[in-house]
């Protein structure tokens, strides 16, 4: 907090400037050929990293998409990727939900754990804990549905590696803003 009358250096400023932080961006578009491979390829053609990525029409009668980007950045070069995507053509809007604050985040994760004995039974328990759904199950192995924030599943997948984690997928981030406004 920047108390009246105080100044920062410059050294401060510029420290903040390069400091790279997760953002969560949603961008509604068009919904026709190339529109995503035109968004990700701002990303891919500047260098720019993303770490999550879901896309899926939202209105049909519309023909419009939602697509929900995690990318992590300093915040000079998130504002320009904002810019430079809200630019295309078929773009209607596009919103930094961690600017306006408290979204909420879920992701879908398939975790399949294979086991017997101790860890079988740890990995119905810990299943329980999180609250996953178990979508099928053989004598040697287990495959749960979670649903939850990132961490949440990255707690999960984590704890399932000393039961027999085999793989994981996960569907990518879905965000809304909360209170009454949409995108």
């Amino acid at each position: 907090m920047i108390v009246a009358g105080e100044t920062r250096s410059a050294y401060f400023l510029q420290e903040e400037e390069k400091r790279i932080e997760t953002h969560t961006l949603s961008v509604l578009v068009d919904n026709e050929p190339g529109v995503l491979a035109r968004v990700v390829g701002l990303f891919s053609g500047r260098g720019y990293n993303i770490e999550s990525l879901t896309v899926s029409e939202v209105e049909h009668e519309k023909h419009l998409s939602r697509i929900t980007i995690v990318t992590a950045a300093t915040l000079q070069v998130l504002e320009q990727i904002k810019n430079q995507i809200a630019r295309l053509v078929p773009v209607h809007r596009v919103i930094d939900l961690t600017h306006i604050g408290d979204a909420i985040e879920r992701e879908l994760a398939l975790v399949k754990v294979a086991g017997k004995g101790d860890h079988r039974v740890e990995a119905l328990r810990l299943a329980q804990a999180f609250e996953a759904k178990t979508v099928d199950a053989t004598l040697e192995s287990f495959v749960f549905e979670l649903t939850g924030t990132p961490s949440d599943i990255d707690r999960f997948v984590k704890l399932m590696t000393s039961c027999g984690l085999v793989e994981v997928a996960r569907t990518g981030l879905a965000a809304l803003s909360r209170g009454k406004d949409g995108l």
